[in-house]
């Protein structure tokens, strides 16, 4: 049994009294608080919890698929740093949007509760408790998309994500009673050990619940060709949201794909090489082509989004024909997190200073926001993979994974031409953007900069320059992490 000192216990405690209480503060007062108050204590309750995960790594041993619902282990942990730092950013990027907006304690309070929801899936072990942290995280954000109410396009935002959310959560149910009824459980220990003995009648039911999950959570994770409702909602939610939705939600779909699609491939002893491949070169290419013909910024950043989930998907493809790839999506995982949450909180600036997110209305910005422009080029920098930035690392170990399983099926080596191909073709927009901001545009006045957003691209920029110098910590977390389950799946 699960302890109640245990790492997801212990986060869902911490973030669910503050997500509860911060309503009931702005209820119960006579005269309204500042929206930084609730600002400040979710960022402590986040900061708080982030160091908690981060002390307990110690105390993490083994990679086990438990009997209870949730289970302790590296990649729970890796999912949860990853999740509660773009949570942090998102927070810290907040405090100037939402400062002279109504309802500022059920915005943070919101964001919390989303973060439960994403940290719950990253340490399921049970397919229900799975769809109910999903769900979890899915809700608030439905309302968060949704937030300025009196903007059409963050209503039609929510409307388009909720619908499509909605339907991805009925595919990812069904997936779920169809091993039920083949399993008699929904356990995913439980599960793994009965498809590994699976009858061939009851194969094709296998495959088809597996199929349910690649395309549930490929919604989430923004993956061709369920990815339609994404440019949209992107666009139309508030920009701290969005940086939420790219850098967050997109996360906890990876984290419950390599929980479920991962091991049941495995288990079931069936090779999803060339459809997962497949999925993965389509997503980069369409994604990168969309991004390079959109005017706007936020368009732009949210196709490109959708490109860097098909080259996350080149370690899930490859895997076990090589570990490399899964270590490197992995690495990619938190690499991606803070760049792309620092791009958008980068946008979030860009629209509070000059109310624009049109490519064509920002030139000049390195002399107008030179610090809110620095960060959102090294953002794009080291999306592009340019060394000797945090990106560049885990996209090299992805497509170094694709040229060593080519050794077992030649033509995976096109995953490899296909990332490289396409990590050349988004310097073209990623460079359109930079020169705008730097070498276009007459002399102007300074404008000035969100302390907030300040805040943000010093933090991005330290930690993509730092972990571009010196990569070895992360690569070497990830890599106990593919030991560890390698171990438990032998």
């Amino acid at each position: 049994m699960i302890e109640i000192t245990s790492t997801p216990i212990v986060l869902v405690i911490i973030l669910g009294i503050a997500g509860v209480i911060l309503p009931i503060i702005s209820i119960t007062q006579k005269r309204s608080i500042s929206s930084n108050v609730y600002g400040v204590i979710s960022l402590i309750v986040l900061i708080s919890a982030i160091i908690f995960v981060i002390y307990q790594l110690a105390f993490t041993e083994t990679l086990s698929f438990s009997e209870d619902v949730l289970t302790i282990d590296l990649i729970g942990d890796l999912f949860a740093i990853s999740m509660l730092l773009v949570a942090i950013m998102t927070t810290v990027g907040s405090f100037d949007f939402i400062r002279k907006k109504s309802h500022s304690s059920v915005y943070f309070s919101l964001i919390l509760l989303s973060t439960i929801g994403m940290i719950l899936v990253a340490y399921s072990t049970d397919l229900v408790m799975l769809f109910v942290a999903w769900e979890l995280m899915s809700i608030p954000t439905y309302i968060l998309a949704g937030f300025l109410k009196k903007n059409p396009s963050s209503n039609e935002s929510a409307l388009k994500y909720f619908l499509f959310g909605a339907l991805s959560s009925a595919i990812i149910i069904y997936g779920i009673s169809i091993i039920y009824g083949i399993t008699g459980s929904t356990n995913i220990a439980e599960v793994m050990s009965v498809f590994s003995t699976i009858d061939a009648e009851m194969l094709p039911l296998a495959l088809l619940a597996v199929a349910m999950f690649i395309a549930g959570f490929g919604f989430k994770m923004g993956l061709v060709p369920f990815h339609m409702w994404l440019p949209d909602t992107y666009e139309g939610a508030p920009p701290t949201i969005t940086a939420l939705l790219a850098a967050g939600t997109k996360k906890a779909g990876f984290a419950a794909a390599i929980r479920i699609i991962i091991i049941g491939t495995i288990a079931l002893n069936f090779d999803w090489t060339l459809a997962l491949g497949t999925i993965a070169i389509m997503t980069m290419t369409i994604g990168n082509l969309a991004a390079i013909m959109q005017k706007n910024l936020t368009r732009m950043l949210a196709y490109s989004s959708i490109g860097h989930a098909g080259y996350i998907l080149i370690g899930l493809a490859t895997y076990p024909l090589s570990t490399i790839g899964l270590q490197g999506s992995l690495f990619h995982i938190i690499n991606h997190a803070v760049m792309k949450c620092a791009a958008f909180i980068a946008v979030t600036g860009i629209i509070i200073a000059i109310k624009t997110t049109y490519v064509e209305k920002i030139k000049g910005l390195g002399i107008k926001m030179p610090i809110t422009a620095l960060g959102l080029t090294i953002s794009l920098l080291a999306l592009a993979g340019v060394p000797p930035l945090s990106g560049f690392w885990s996209k090299l170990m992805l497509f170094g994974a694709a040229l060593d399983a080519g050794s077992t099926y030649s033509w995976i080596y096109w995953l490899a031409i296909a990332g490289v191909l396409n990590s050349a073709l988004s310097l073209a927009y990623y460079g359109w953007i930079i020169r705008k901001m730097y070498f276009e545009g007459e002399r102007t006045i300074r404008i000035k900069e969100s302390k907030s957003i300040i805040a943000v691209m010093i933090f991005s920029i330290v930690f993509i320059v730092g972990v571009g110098v010196y990569p070895d910590p992360i690569i070497q977390f990830t890599e106990k992490i593919i030991f560890q389950l390698t171990m438990a799946l032998s």
